[in-house]
Order: C-alpha cells, then sequence, then structure tokens
C-alpha cells in the first residue's frame, strides 16, 4: 500500500488532498497543529499532530511513519501562512513567524523525512505549496513573497539531482487564490494587527486588495488542488518541476513562465551545466 505524508492537513488543500487520497486506498498520514477528533469515516486516512516550526515533533512523525509503514511514496509540504505587510509595518515577530514556517518548516520537513522518501521502492514524489506569490513580487507582499521565492529556490535546486540520484520528482504547486481558510486568516491578521494603518501605505494597500478581489472574483476549489496534486503524483515521466492551476494564475505570471512553463528546461540545462547530466 502506497503512503502519503501531508503537513498543513487541518483544512484546506491539505484535508482535501488527504482525503482524496486516502479515499484511492494510499495510507495517509494528516499533519494538524492540534490533534483533532477524526471527523472522517475513513480508515486510510491518519491524523496526527505536528508543528513544522519544531523539529522533535516533525521528527516523531518521521518515527511513527517508518515504523508503521517504513517508507513514504510522497511528501507534500502545505503547511504555510500568509502576511499582507510592508517592510517598516510588520514586527520582527510577524516576519520571523512567517519564515519559521514558510521556509524552514519546509526545510525541516525535508530533512526528517528524506530517509523515508529514500527508502520508496519505486521512486517517491516531494511536492510543496507555493504560491504565484513564489513566482511574481507584489505589492505590500514583499515579506510574503520572499517567503514563496525562498521555497521556489529550494526546490529548484533539490530538482537538479533529487531525480537522477534518489528517483525522487519534486514539484512547486503555484495557486493564485484558493478558496480556503488561508487568505481570510491573512485579513484577519491584519485586522488583529491593527489594520489598515492611516499612512503612506493605506492607498496602496487599498488598490491592491480590491484588484486583487476583482482578478480572483472566483477562488479555485480546494478540491480542484487535491485532484492536481493526485494526477501529478501518478502521471508519467517527465513531471514537471512546476505547475499553476489556473488558467488566471497562468496569465499572471507568464512573463516569468512562458519560456518553460514547467520548470523542465531549465533543470535539464543546470544538471548538464552543473552535473554533466543529460
Amino acid at each position: 500500500m502506497k503512503s502519503i505524508f501531508i503537513t498543513g492537513a487541518s483544512s484546506g488543500i491539505g484535508l482535501a488532498t488527504a482525503q482524496r487520497f486516502a479515499k484511492s486506498g494510499w495510507t495517509v498520514y494528516a499533519g494538524v497543529r492540534e490533534q483533532v477528533a477524526s471527523r472522517f469515516d475513513e480508515p486510510h486516512l491518519h491524523f496526527i499532530t505536528v508543528d513544522v516550526t519544531d523539529t522533535v515533533s516533525l521528527k516523531q512523525a518521521a518515527q511513527l511513519i517508518e515504523q508503521e509503514v517504513g517508507h513514504l511514496d510522497v511528501l507534500f509540504c502545505n503547511a504555510g501562512q500568509g502576511l499582507l505587510r510592508a517592510i517598516g509595518q510588520a514586527t520582527s515577530y510577524e516576519i520571523n513567524q512567517l519564515f519559521e514556517t514558510n521556509v524552514f518548516g519546509v526545510m525541516r520537513t525535508i530533512e526528517q523525512c528524506l530517509p523515508l522518501l529514500k527508502a520508496a521502492p519505486h521512486g517517491s514524489h516531494l511536492l510543496a505549496t507555493s504560491s504565484t506569490s513564489g513566482l511574481v513580487g507584489q505589492p505590500l507582499n514583499e515579506i510574503y513573497c520572499a517567503s514563496k521565492f525562498a521555497v521556489e529556490g529550494l526546490f529548484e535546486s533539490l530538482a537538479t539531482y533529487y531525480k537522477p540520484f534518489f528517483s525522487i520528482d519534486v514539484t512547486l504547486i503555484e495557486p493564485g487564490a484558493v478558496e480556503t481558510n488561508f487568505t481570510a486568516s491573512v485579513l484577519d491578521r491584519l485586522e488583529q494587527s491593527g489594520g489598515l494603518h492611516d499612512d503612506a501605505f493605506k492607498p496602496i494597500v487599498e488598490t491592491y486588495l480590491r484588484l486583487y478581489r476583482k482578478r480572483h472574483a472566483t477562488r479555485q476549489a480546494s478540491s480542484e488542488i487535491a485532484e492536481l496534486v493526485y494526477a501529478l503524483v501518478h502521471m508519467n515521466e517527465p513531471k514537471p518541476v512546476r505547475v499553476r492551476t489556473t488558467p488566471v494564475d497562468e496569465a499572471f505570471v507568464a512573463h516569468k513562465t512562458s519560456a518553460d512553463p514547467s520548470g523542465l528546461i531549465g533543470i535539464t540545462k543546470t544538471r548538464q551545466l552543473t552535473l554533466n547530466l543529460e
């Protein structure tokens, strides 16, 4: 039986993906910050308490998976948070927390689970939820964009050698606006930290939010992302390094991605230049 570990699985993309794989008979380990009573009559779905900002927590999760199934066919680094604040507005605590989750949390998860991915008998797949904000810098989102740019650089680097040396595919999922609690929590955090300050940034963020809502009047359902992840895991080689999730998102980043939409051209070139691999 194949196995998958998903972080940030209490709701949204993570939960939808956990349900999708469990219904197909996969052994699913769904990482949640706080243990919840299972609301799902699904014997293959196992909720485990995981905090990606805590190495001990991740190590315990990896040990549990090793004891029960011995390997991972898929690791989906989905845990993340947002922050709509400019430099000079955000506190050091907010910035540190964002990077602890979005960047260092991903690194910790991979570090603890890499032996399990290597142990998969027929190759494995490492995925992460990135964002169009990991490709295109946006106003008042410089801190969040920086965290996602970091994840993009991390995974692009891993893709150059994980596949040829460890049989691990590497893929970044790059949605724009998804119908989850993520956007609401970002706006809630904005209000909880003082809302829109009456300063030089206010008209900028008001314009940004107005156009963002217009551009994303219809948000993508979490279940659509879950179906995409499932399809990526089961697709034939070569698997993409990065993928946008809607035509709107594709158009938004086209000036960055049109020459190499999947990222495979760049990865192949880098492998040739740095590792002498075809």
